[in-house]
């Protein structure tokens, strides 16, 4: 007779409609601890990357040195990438989550000791910064492919929008975290704080449960492998554009510290506290965003496309609002609008791709969005210093708004169909 409690060796598969009553990835010990370490995870790093762009500000007084330190956070993504996509696919992503960890603890102690020394310089924030995106570009996919291992195949599908969601509000409630760390206690408080959450992560990836975990296949070792992502983006056209528009997005969009930091000093002149109070509004917006994200099954193409033209438009609205109450109420609506875009987009890339080959479909995801961060750092950097702080986020909050649009005519046009059909999870 069937057992009427999970065996926590075998996945269910069957649809979520006809799962029993107890069956819900939140009723999982393995999914809570993994959620934990997803939000504390994101919430430490993004503190960390902020703690850097805020310091390397001080440093050197330049915008432009600050869109240096988030190129350099983030093009090294472009780098290892794909080959960080074919290590997760190859090796257990539980052991090179706890790898990763240990890094970004490492890294965080010794800038908070070096901060509090009073001897930090502009070059050893950089080489951090290097160190940090090369360790990000191996365990964002590890983590973003681990909940298929945690779940199962059944309610997959929640469980990944769920874990996108609180990952990218992680990624909003960080930099206002160490905004009010740095406003209170400087940057060496929010490196130190880091490294106490990222000890706090260490010890929840210890704690899953491995007996519970549903390993899939792993990867075939020998030639070939590290192109066959390449090859199974390629061969789906509607898969690639989302890509994409998010590398898109991320060049054009996710320019917050440099934006922020800029408005702060020379539009409303309120420094680190205007600072901590930007960051922190986004991140409520961004909260909205994930509830709202979380709560819908599907958006669809459409609807991913018109939330990124809202996300370009709500920035060139927040660039030239006239005064200080309503800049900050469209920060709000900017945060809202960035988690709606980014959590559905990670989710469809992420769905649509097949479990054997997953880490490698997000290893060119996540380097191409986050490295169009680096890049859109770099961009926003120079136009405001060549032409002003506010006609630099109108411009890219312009071109981001172009982005969607292009890409949403070529989603629509008549063209040449997804060679391969992608096996989409139980739903």
């Amino acid at each position: 007779m069937p057992s009427d409690r999970p065996n926590s060796e075998q996945s269910v598969h069957v649809s979520p409609d006809h799962q029993p009553r107890w069956y819900h990835p939140l009723a999982r010990h393995n999914y809570r601890l993994f959620l934990g370490m997803q939000v504390a995870g994101s919430v430490g790093v993004w503190m960390q990357r902020l703690a850097q762009d805020w310091l390397v500000l001080q440093l050197t007084g330049s915008p432009a040195a600050v869109g240096v330190a988030v190129a350099l956070q983030f093009l090294p993504m472009l780098v290892v990438g794909p080959l960080a996509g074919l290590v997760v696919d190859l090796f257990p992503k539980r052991r090179i989550m706890l790898v990763c960890q240990s890094v970004i603890i490492v890294l965080a102690l010794g800038l908070a000791a070096w901060v509090a020394s009073g001897s930090i310089t502009v070059w050893a924030v950089y080489a951090s910064c290097v160190a940090l995106g090369i360790t990000s570009a191996i365990d964002g996919p590890a983590r973003q492919v681990f909940v298929n291992e945690v779940v199962g195949d059944a309610y997959l599908r929640p469980a990944i929008g769920l874990n996108n969601a609180l990952a990218q509000l992680g990624a909003m409630a960080g930099p206002a975290l160490s905004g009010v760390l740095i406003a209170q206690a400087g940057p060496a408080a929010a490196f130190a704080a880091n490294a106490l959450i990222g000890m706090a992560v260490l010890g929840m990836i210890a704690a899953i449960r491995t007996d519970e975990l549903h390993p899939g296949t792993p990867a075939e070792r020998g030639r070939g492998q590290l192109l066959a992502g390449f090859a199974y983006v390629r061969e789906r056209p509607r898969l690639l554009l989302l890509i994409l528009l998010a590398g898109l997005l991320g060049a054009f969009g996710m320019n917050g510290p440099v934006a922020l930091a800029a408005f702060a000093e020379r539009v409303w002149h309120n420094g680190v506290e205007g600072f901590d109070l930007f960051n922190t509004v986004s991140a409520v917006g961004a909260l909205a965003g994930a509830l709202l994200a979380a709560r819908l099954r599907s958006m669809g193409r459409r609807g991913i496309v018109t939330a990124a033209g809202l996300f370009g438009l709500s920035q060139l609205v927040a660039a030239l609002m006239p005064t200080l109450a309503l800049f900050v109420a469209m920060l709000a609506v900017v945060g809202l609008m960035t988690l709606l875009f980014l959590t559905s987009a990670a989710t469809a890339v992420q769905l649509e791709a097949g479990p054997a080959i997953r880490g490698r479909v997000m290893a060119l995801y996540l380097p191409l969005l986050l490295g169009g961060h680096a890049l859109g750092g770099l961009l926003a950097g120079w136009l405001t210093e060549q032409f002003g702080v506010r006609t630099g986020l109108v411009v890219t909050g312009g071109l981001g708004m172009l982005s969607a649009a292009v890409i949403g005519l070529l989603l629509w046009l008549p063209g040449r169909p997804d060679r391969a059909r992608t096996v989409q999870p139980p739903a």
